[in-house]
């Protein structure tokens, strides 16, 4: 059985090694992305199994790209979990609305950020 492959989009370096390094090691193969826009692209070439997702980032941010790959059909299918700092319930039912699988706020608890990557990617 082939690894889930996971793109991690945020515009925090420090965000993307940090969740890189986790996942990978609990065996996930990891791409990871430095916005919205790389986000997007990232997603064309390489169809990942779940893609994590910033809501503030520039250019465009984490629901724009939302709406983009739930619009486009060879990515509407990818299950897209959001990781972010916003905490209102308007901010969580939003990113349900545009599709997001899940939502997860930060600061995270990482075995539970597992838990429900686990939960998706199964």
């Amino acid at each position: 059985m082939s690894k889930k492959r996971i793109l991690v989009v945020d515009d925090e370096p420090q965000i993307v090694l940090m969740l890189s390094g986790r996942l990978r090691a609990l065996g996930y193969e990891v791409q990871g992305a430095s916005g919205g826009e790389d986000g997007l692209k990232k997603i064309q070439e390489s169809k990942p199994d779940l893609v994590l997702l910033d809501v503030l980032m520039p250019v465009m941010n984490g629901l724009e790209c939302l709406t983009q790959i739930k619009a486009n059909p060879h990515t509407a299918e990818i299950p897209v979990l959001m990781v972010t700092a916003l905490v209102q319930p308007a901010d969580v039912q939003r990113a349900h609305e545009k599709g997001a699988r899940g939502y997860v706020t930060k600061p995270f608890d990482p075995a539970q950020l597992a838990k429900q990557i686990a939960e998706i990617v199964q």
